[in-house]
């Protein structure tokens, strides 16, 4: 597929802005769906790390979503020709926690645009970056990478598979249902077929299941953390989505710390030690 990569370049430096409130709702809606026994929330109450992606949610009326389930292209992100679309990781700093209570604010601008060929066609790599706020300032600076690409052929050759690691000090097994899926795909009001349509995520993008969130995944590592270390403080968090998980087979989120003290080893693994999500935290 021809792409200008030169007019998909032209959306560098777009930029939004949105404001939100951080209440507490949403923050017990994903503790249930986390199956946590975290007590009810108050005013603030930090905000767990990476569950600000609870707020500043897609409000695209329904005429502007687009045949996938995501607001049509062209917006604030390019209008990127290939069909499937990627959040493919994150580099997070956590200057401070934001409260529970608070008026919020997302500065959001595209940072890069870039393109190259990859074994089965052309891949195109969309950078994102927000900086959120409350009303003591900056408190968290968020980069997205979103990767887009076609779907795949007959004769495509089969992605490389890295074997995930073998010791850990943690490890907890998810069943990935359509339920749990669902509920986070409600929270974070993400319309995405691939996580809850599956006749259109196996007829139309080639998926063997509905496909878990690549933001569900860290949030899952992130509290294989929380459940044992509790006290600890995260002030930097970076993950990269590294195979695909699917609602088919359980998995398992597993961690390790490092003999400096302070960083923390986090990655979740297929039932047959692939690797799907590489992931890293750094303490305070």
């Amino acid at each position: 597929m021809a792409m200008d990569i030169e007019h998909l370049k032209s959306w560098i430096g777009k930029a939004e802005s949105y404001t939100d409130f951080s209440s507490s709702t949403p923050i017990q809606a994903l503790a249930a769906t986390l199956d946590r026994e975290d007590p009810a929330p108050h005013p603030g109450d930090p905000v767990p790390p990476c569950w600000h992606w609870l707020y500043f949610l897609p409000m695209a009326r329904q005429s502007e979503i687009g045949a996938d389930g995501h607001p049509k292209r062209g917006g604030f992100l390019p209008p990127v020709p290939l069909p499937r679309r990627m959040w493919a990781g994150s580099r997070i700093e956590f200057l401070r926690p934001l409260a529970i209570g608070s008026a919020i604010r997302r500065e959001s601008s595209i940072v890069d645009v870039s393109g190259k060929e990859g074994r089965s066609g052309a891949l195109i790599f969309v950078r994102v970056r927000h900086e959120i706020s409350d009303e003591q300032g900056l408190a968290i600076v968020d980069e997205h990478d979103i990767v887009y690409r076609d779907n795949p052929k007959p004769g495509d050759p089969v992605p490389a598979v890295q074997v995930a690691p073998t010791e850990y000090e943690w490890m907890r097994t998810v069943e990935p249902d359509d339920v749990l899926l669902f509920r986070y795909s409600a929270l974070t009001f993400n319309g995405h077929r691939i996580h809850y349509d599956r006749r259109y995520v196996t007829e139309v993008e080639g998926y063997p299941g509905l496909v878990v969130h690549g933001p569900l995944l860290a949030t899952l590592l992130l509290d294989l953390l929380r459940r044992n270390l509790p006290d600890a403080k995260v002030a930097r968090f970076s993950f990269r989505a590294m195979k695909p998980t699917f609602d088919t087979t359980p998995f398992q989120v597993c961690g390790r710390r490092s003999e400096d003290g302070r960083t923390v080893q986090l990655w979740a693994q297929h039932s047959d030690g692939a690797l799907a999500m590489d992931a890293t935290a750094i303490l305070a």
